[in-house]
């Protein structure tokens, strides 16, 4: 006998009559040709999974409400996952461009949320620089270094033309012993380099802005309306400092400068900030096209307060010859003579020669006056007017 499939609907329209009561379960039955006994079951089973109904339908209602508020939830946690990112991202570009790779390392600590290894690529440090530990020069190679940098400096400066080979054959003939990649990882610490034409002179740099240089053709003939800025080595006897000095083109007057022991952009901002602070503000600033003057907070400097940024040509140290023949006589009437002991004493010279310099030295090009006379009379003449 072929066996009968009921739908869930017929199931539950049979048991609606029976649970109308208004016939007999056995009479139900009969009419819609079913037995009786499989009537029953389906009441059973209707009356037993009926409170199932009424729960299901309660837990779906809940399960509905808790997969909303997760899924709000959800949102705004990817929401909030998507600002720190972009953030994180943001933060990223500007610390490792406005943050020099040591700073950043210093900013590494152990943290007991944060391991070594995250916070080295939060900050963008190779892990193995952060766990390298350079060994100490002995003694007698820190002295050999100071030596060579002296030797360097001193005939540099004298013939500022001599490349690092002919370097290394005047320090042959003093008996220091090196050879041409040294002498040029020398010059490269010192921030100098030989003067003579280059090749590809009109390609810019890409690692940042480069200023037209402004003073081409130009007569300049007042007090602050120019002003070379630049950095020199300076030698002394045991170590050695940088010394930025700002000179006004029209007078030769020393107008600013600052000492320090390392090459950043920090001395040469604290330089100029107190030019301008003691002298007023100039029409324009020369400089070199070194990573000090292209820095985002020497340029925003010059921009918030007017200052046209002028920019010597790539190896073009005509540009600012002023400030260097100042560094030439500067180191040789003092500093190799005197040949300073420590910054204190290197400080003092420093000062004393540039008050000697501006207010007693006379000038060829400025009729034999003193660069005071000439700076100092124009402003004398304004209040006159």
């Amino acid at each position: 006998m072929k066996r009968m499939n009921y739908s869930a609907q017929y199931k539950i329209n049979i048991i609606l009559e029976v649970l109308r009561e208004e016939e007999l379960l056995g009479a139900i039955a009969a009419r819609h040709n079913l037995n009786p006994n499989m009537v029953r079951n389906w009441k059973k089973e209707f009356l037993e999974k009926l409170p199932l109904v009424f729960d299901k339908s309660r837990q779906e209602r809940e399960l509905m409400i808790k997969e909303r508020e997760l899924e709000s939830e959800r949102n705004e946690l990817l929401k909030t996952i998507g600002q720190l990112t972009m953030e994180c991202d943001w933060l990223k570009k500007n610390q490792q461009k406005h943050l020099g790779p040591t700073t950043r390392r210093s900013l590494i600590k152990s943290h007991p949320d944060i391991t070594v290894e995250r916070q080295c690529e939060l900050l963008g440090v190779n892990v193995s620089t952060y766990y390298y530990k350079p060994k100490e020069k002995p003694s007698e190679q820190l002295r050999r270094d100071e030596a060579m940098r002296n030797a360097i400096d001193c005939w540099h400066t004298a013939m500022p033309y001599l490349g690092c080979r002919r370097l290394v054959a005047k320090l042959l003939k003093e008996g220091l012993t090196t050879h041409r990649k040294e002498v040029r990882r020398y010059m490269v610490e010192m921030g100098i380099y030989a003067v003579y034409p280059k090749p590809n002179l009109s390609k810019k740099g890409k690692q940042h802005r480069v200023y037209p240089y402004l003073l081409r053709n130009k007569v300049i003939f007042l007090p602050n309306q120019v002003w070379s800025v630049d950095i020199t080595y300076i030698k002394m006897k045991q170590g050695h400092m940088y010394l930025t000095a700002i000179i006004d083109w029209h007078s030769r007057y020393i107008v600013g400068w600052a000492l320090a022991d390392a090459l950043s952009v920090a001395p040469v901002l604290e330089a100029v900030k107190f030019t301008v602070k003691k002298h007023g503000v100039p029409s324009i600033i020369n400089s070199d096209q070194g990573s000090q003057f292209t820095s985002e907070d020497y340029t925003s400097y010059l921009k918030k307060n007017g200052i046209r940024q002028s920019m010597d040509g790539k190896a073009r140290w005509i540009d600012n010859v002023i400030i260097e023949r100042w560094f030439r006589s500067l180191k040789h009437e003092d500093i190799y003579i005197n040949e300073y002991y420590n910054p204190r004493k290197l400080r003092a010279g420093i000062t004393a020669y540039i008050e000697e310099y501006n207010q007693n030295r006379p000038h060829q090009s400025l009729g034999y006056a003193a660069p005071a006379d000439i700076y100092l009379s124009s402003f004398a003449t304004e209040v006159t007017a």
